[in-house]
């Protein structure tokens, strides 16, 4: 089924639904940019557009492009956690000083989250946007829906955070906020316009937001996964810069493969920091396993381990019109034989793994982890090398050929 796709002349009257897209004017100006006709007050510019005055708000407008290497948003679709960064991203200014005041949003909203006395009083709703352009429209965008401050099981102390960054040999501080997208599928008209007029609680209001305020019970919008067998494009880099990192891993390793395995496994620990790498094998004894490890799943004090073996393959990725070579049912079912009873397996690779194999794996409900070419770039990012030079020099500071 397609994406609902609301035209630009029907934004005013339209309610927001999840994952519609919602068109900016064909001539690309920034005066028909869309979420101010979906939400007049909001303003067409900034990731912060609010309505309202003062600390007591009608709504707030998170917007992400999904594109900022250095502060990348992201919403886990599996759970409805979003993660979204404030507007102090340049050094010269404290973490509040910015044009907008959007870290001073964050702030009131998770302070009045874990206040003692009428916690979540006076906390705005949040409606999240996505850049996605369409064919008629560059400055469309995609409803991804409502959410509220925090995350069940995060405390006071993790769901808002100032995290220090460094430009230019300048440090500064800004905040990564944790979000929960409510199963909410439809905000209706009739409910923006009663928060305009300054009132969240009325009839008109979504049980999950009437819930959390009244409760602080999160309802979040977790959507299982229909397709678990990735495509090819689902596991190739989506953006320039994640090729650009791609290939310079690929450059790196290609001529001495065996040199990836440790690359391979400092990826998998990127990922998780319960991760335990113990050991990366010799090439020659290896047994089918590059690398072993541990996922810590207790407590810290009586803790739990789950073991796992690595299989890393710095195989050729889609890149310049190349054809890939992919991770196929044989390379798989190796590292299958060498799993024993609950343990789980983790491949690595610079490219993609075949239909077939992934199939069979999923099928089967073998406990592998795949990390693709993609999933690399993206690791890489997410952990600060964001830019060829840093990937660079994380290859040549720690993986020495």
């Amino acid at each position: 089924m397609a994406t609902k796709l609301v035209p630009h002349n029907q934004l005013s009257m339209s309610d927001l639904i999840v994952d519609a897209v919602y068109e900016g004017s064909a001539d690309g100006q920034l005066s028909g940019e869309p979420i101010s006709k979906l939400l007049p007050g909001s303003g067409n510019m900034g990731g912060f557009r609010v309505s309202g005055r003062g600390e007591r708000k009608n709504w707030v407008v998170l917007f992400t492009t999904g594109e900022d290497r250095d502060w990348p948003d992201t919403l886990d679709l599996s759970t409805g956690q979003f993660v979204y960064y404030g507007d102090n991203k340049t050094p010269g200014h404290e973490l509040h000083d910015t044009r907008s005041g959007g870290n001073k949003v964050l702030r009131h909203a998770f302070s009045r989250l874990h206040a003692d006395h009428e916690p979540r009083c006076d906390i705005a709703p949040f409606l999240i946007f996505k850049k996605l352009p369409t064919a008629n429209a560059v400055r469309s965008v995609q409803f991804k829906g409502l959410a509220v401050p925090g995350f069940q099981g995060l405390s006071a102390t993790e769901d808002l955070v100032a995290v220090w960054k460094s430009s230019d040999g300048q440090r500064f501080q800004n905040y990564r906020s944790t979000f929960t997208i409510l199963d909410v599928p439809v905000v209706k008209r009739a409910w923006i316009n009663d928060l305009a007029a300054g009132n969240s609680r009325t009839a008109n209001a979504p049980k999950a937001w009437i819930d959390w305020l009244e409760s602080g019970r999160y309802c979040p919008l977790a959507a299982e996964a229909t397709t678990i067998i990735r495509s090819v494009e689902q596991q190739s880099p989506d953006t320039a810069l994640k090729r650009r990192i791609l290939a310079g891993v690929w450059q790196y390793f290609k001529d001495v493969p065996i040199a990836f395995e440790a690359f391979a496994a400092r990826i998998y620990q990127m990922t998780d920091s319960r991760v335990i790498v113990d050991e990366i094998t010799r090439g020659t004894i290896d047994g089918g396993r590059d690398a072993v490890g541990r996922y810590l799943l207790g407590l810290g004090d009586d803790p739990v381990y789950a073991e796992f073996s690595l299989e890393a393959k710095c195989y050729r990725p889609a890149l310049g019109g190349d054809t890939p070579n992919t991770v196929g049912v044989k390379e798989v079912s190796r590292l299958i034989s060498r799993i024993r009873h609950r343990q789980f397996g983790v491949l690595v690779t610079t490219s993609i793994v075949a239909r077939q194999a992934y199939q069979e794996v999923r099928e089967d409900r073998h406990p592998i982890i795949f990390i693709s070419g993609r999933d690399m770039a993206e690791i890489l990012i997410k952990n600060g090398f964001n830019t060829e030079d840093r990937v660079e020099a994380l290859l040549k500071n720690e993986f020495k050929i």
